[in-house]
């Protein structure tokens, strides 16, 4: 009963967590507040995390590790069903985006939480939060530039820093900032439909990663910016 009563008290501190680092900011939100959205006592962020850095941390890394495993584990069965040619660049693109899009829009995987969370790395950046996701998707990072040069094997690897950093905006956008495309197309476009934005944004990036290259950049060796 014990490892119930420890396990319930952790997932009730790291939910109120999510909700005040969203709403508030991660400086703004404080421990008090926090507590008070769980129902527990101080006693009980310090004996389960230790401090306010280390549960934001927590907060993170609960909702980013399923997705990193997903994302490698849809890679993995790819390149075993490629053997040694090329990797479809649709492929490697399908085992990135889908399981980010649906952690987006399912509440149980994180939700507009976890979104409205990732929003403020961009407009609240803040070091800490940024040396942390450096540590959690740095290694997916690798996997998928490897994944992606494999892909396209004839484009420069300059090319391919650029245009992988294009993918990485296009899906932080739509996941940070879903509302702004549904208002605009007036209904018609609705993010929370997992699948056709998949779908949709796959077909745009894949012609973009596909596209030709100006040569002069091709040429410049390592530099990528």
């Amino acid at each position: 009963m014990r490892e119930l009563r420890d396990a319930d008290t952790k997932t009730l501190i790291l939910d109120a967590a999510e909700v005040a680092f969203a709403d508030l900011g991660f400086d703004a939100a404080s421990l008090r507040h926090i507590i008070s959205l769980a129902g527990v006592n101080l006693a009980a962020i310090h004996y389960h995390f230790g401090s306010k850095e280390a549960l934001l941390a927590a907060v993170f890394r609960r909702r980013i590790a399923p997705v990193s495993a997903e994302r490698s584990a849809r890679l993995k069965r790819l390149e075993e069903q490629t053997g040694d040619g090329p990797l479809a660049v649709e492929g490697v693109l399908q085992a990135l985006i889908e399981p980010a899009l649906r952690m987006a829009h399912d509440p149980e995987l994180g939700g507009p939480a976890m979104v409205r969370l990732f929003g403020r790395t961009i407009v609240e950046p803040n070091e800490t939060v940024q040396k942390l996701l450096g540590e959690e998707f740095g290694a997916t990072f690798a996997r998928f530039s490897t994944a992606f040069a494999r892909a396209l094997p004839g484009l420069p690897e300059p090319v391919l820093m650029w245009r992988i950093q294009f993918v990485i905006g296009a899906m932080a956008h739509l996941m940070c900032d879903p509302g702004k495309l549904k208002e605009a197309s007036a209904g018609r476009c609705d993010p929370a439909d997992t699948d056709l934005a998949a779908r949709e944004m796959i077909t745009f990036l894949s012609a973009g990663l596909r596209a030709p290259w100006d040569t002069g950049l091709g040429n410049r060796g390592g530099e990528v910016a």
